[in-house]
């Protein structure tokens, strides 16, 4: 006798996970004529937002990377306002400190190596892309000039270096 196995797919609707959304920033720089490149990948899992960065041609060495406020990198990115900060609270690391304790966009440092390139991977539970208390698509995601000491009110990270507005891709 032959058995025939149905796979049945399941979606759960008003699941944390059942729109997997995904979304990219594409990192430019800020200044005419540097070379900073690079981009920020934003997926959707059960456990939260993955974040997952990678530059190019930056300074080696500690720089500060934030979700700013608003989707915008003109005027060498203060254009994207401040930290993205929901509850207004003090500025810290979002995946150590929390909601109450850090600025929603508080991502803490970038290692640069000595060729100029960097990665950061985080996933940050019950931050989103669309829908939500916390969601940052549409935001901006910003690459300091220096490294984020997590001193008040804004980390002490410098000027913004490079810039690129979080659109949601699927």
């Amino acid at each position: 006798m032959k058995r025939v196995m149905v796979v049945v797919g399941c979606l759960v609707v008003g699941a944390p996970w059942a729109r997997a959304e995904s979304g990219k920033a594409v990192i430019q720089a800020t200044a005419e004529g540097a070379a900073i490149s690079g981009e920020a990948t934003l997926t959707e899992t059960p456990e939260g937002l993955n974040v997952s960065v990678r530059v190019a041609n930056v300074t080696p060495g500690k720089h500060g990377l934030h979700i700013h406020q608003y989707g915008a990198c003109g005027d060498a990115g203060n254009a994207a306002g401040g930290h993205y900060n929901p509850h207004g609270v003090k500025h810290g690391l979002l995946p150590t400190d929390g909601f109450t304790g850090a600025h929603a966009g508080d991502l803490g440092n970038i290692d640069i190596g000595a060729d100029g390139s960097g990665t950061l991977e985080l996933t940050l539970p019950e931050l989103r892309l669309s829908g939500g208390e916390h969601s940052v698509g549409g935001r901006s995601v910003i690459l300091h000039e220096k490294a984020d000491d997590f001193g008040q009110p804004t980390g002490n990270a410098g000027g913004r270096i490079g810039c690129g507005v979080i659109a949601i891709t699927s």
